[in-house]
């Protein structure tokens, strides 16, 4: 089949979306599909990974055009909502739904947020490249300093920087055993006093070595549809700390780490995985799903909506 994907792959420290269409894409080619991300004639298949404009102004108007003159089918997969600030998209979302053949979508959450969903999806939970299980730090230890860490690319405010200088000025201003590192990048204006801040990097097996060698991972971010950071520290072996409103991240995280809903609950929180942390690291230690599964149930469905 040759297969549209509206996403180019793209190199460098970029979000777990391009990582999932950059080893789709792969993935497809290998099992002898032509993969092509403009469109172009005799498309058999249209997946969206995102119905805004792509870096060849084509959008989700284009593929509705593309499907009733040629009769294709529309895959979509569910990635931004919108949530983070943009209403627009939001709008787009709700709307483009109605019109695609299935959608596939990356978290419980994020089908629930849209509310009544008719037409034919699955729930597919986002999964780490394989290489955050290469550094996984298995090591259970009693833990005389508590090794924080979290890293984001976007700067978004509902990434939690609220929470990160919370955390920030606590350890500033209090004798703890607490060491907390930030990878990535920050809002501008934004100077960390005691955290460890460690540039963005391409770099995987960089990032994985620099996340296993923390104890507890540490996510502010809020109504993510399918957070991929999360799933990354877990790949590395660490228990999360994660906040209540965090969309996919409750759903990915529930069962290895621990809730909160406040600054003062984050710190009673971290005492509480510091002090049970041979319990929280065992759990961790059980997440074993990798982007291989995501891919496998990915073209599972492409097989299947031909027909």
């Amino acid at each position: 089949m040759k297969i549209y994907i509206n996403r180019t792959p793209v190199i460098g420290p970029w979000g777990g979306g391009n990582k999932t269409v950059t080893v789709l894409s792969s993935r497809l080619q290998e099992l002898g599909h032509e993969v092509v991300y403009k469109l172009c004639e005799g498309i058999d298949i249209i997946f969206c990974f995102d119905p805004r404009p792509n870096s060849a102004f084509e959008w989700y108007q284009h593929f509705l055009d593309y499907k009733i003159e040629h009769g294709v089918k529309i895959i979509q997969r569910i990635g931004d909502l919108g949530t983070h600030g943009k209403p627009e998209l939001m709008v787009l979302v709700g709307k483009t739904v109605l019109l695609s053949d299935f959608l596939i979508f990356p978290s419980q959450w994020a089908k629930d947020f849209l509310g009544f969903v008719q037409n034919p999806n699955v729930v597919i939970e986002n999964a780490p490249l394989e290489e955050f299980y290469n550094n996984r730090d298995t090591h259970i230890r009693p833990l005389d300093k508590v090794k924080i860490v979290t890293h984001h690319w976007s700067t978004n405010p509902k990434k939690g920087f609220d929470y990160y200088e919370f955390l920030d000025d606590y350890l500033t201003n209090n004798d703890t055993n607490i060491e907390f590192t930030y990878i990535g990048r920050i809002p501008e204006g934004l100077k960390f006093k005691t955290v460890n801040y460690h540039e963005p990097t391409g770099d995987n097996d960089l990032l994985s070595k620099v996340i296993a060698e923390s104890d507890i991972y540490l996510t502010a971010s809020e109504e993510e549809a399918g957070a991929n950071h999360v799933l990354e520290a877990m790949a590395c072996g660490l228990p999360v700390l994660y906040h209540q409103n965090g969309g996919s991240i409750v759903n990915y995280c529930k069962d290895y780490g621990i809730e909160y809903e406040s600054p003062q609950s984050l710190l009673k929180a971290i005492n509480k995985m510091s002090q049970n942390y041979e319990h929280f690291k065992k759990n961790a230690l059980k997440f074993n799903r990798t982007i291989d599964d995501v891919i496998n149930e990915y073209v599972e469905v492409i097989n299947n909506v031909q027909f």
